[in-house]
């Protein structure tokens, strides 16, 4: 059913589930998995990173950067302790729901896999979000996980 998966991850526990409910979409389908982590400013202060913690914004971009490799190599090895093998991660700036959508047009994805509510649930109460701008504008199916 699925040969591209997409899935978003921040560090928050549904973007765990989201993992963990691509990989079994994947393994079930033998897709490829693709991860993608968008930095998103949490407060005025602090970044947080998914298994790395909370890096300074004032961080270097060096800094940053390697923070998100960091999540993107944790998320990567769980999926392949899942039996996925067929798995890569991409590091990127910008809005995060036009980074998804980008990177699923770009990665001709089937599915997007996705937490409902990620690191910045206050901020997605006032502008909408990430999950349902998504949902909305996606050129495949999304799925939203609680």
């Amino acid at each position: 059913m699925f040969s591209t998966i997409v899935v978003p991850v921040d560090g928050s526990e549904t973007a765990s589930t989201a993992l963990d409910i691509a990989c079994k979409l994947a393994s079930a389908d033998g897709a490829r998995l693709h991860i993608l982590h968008i930095p998103e400013s949490l407060a005025h202060d602090t970044l947080l990173v998914w298994g790395v913690g909370a890096v300074p914004m004032e961080a270097s971009a060096e800094k940053l950067e390697r923070a998100g490799r960091q999540l993107l190599d944790a998320a990567t090895q769980a999926a392949r302790e899942r039996g996925i093998t067929d798995v890569e991660g991409s590091l990127h700036q910008g809005d995060p729901a036009r980074v998804i959508i980008e990177q699923a047009k770009t990665l001709d994805a089937d599915a997007i896999v996705m937490g409902s509510r990620g690191l910045s649930d206050i901020a997605g109460l006032v502008v909408g979000s990430v999950s349902h701008k998504v949902s909305h504008t996606a050129p495949c199916h999304v799925i939203s996980v609680h």
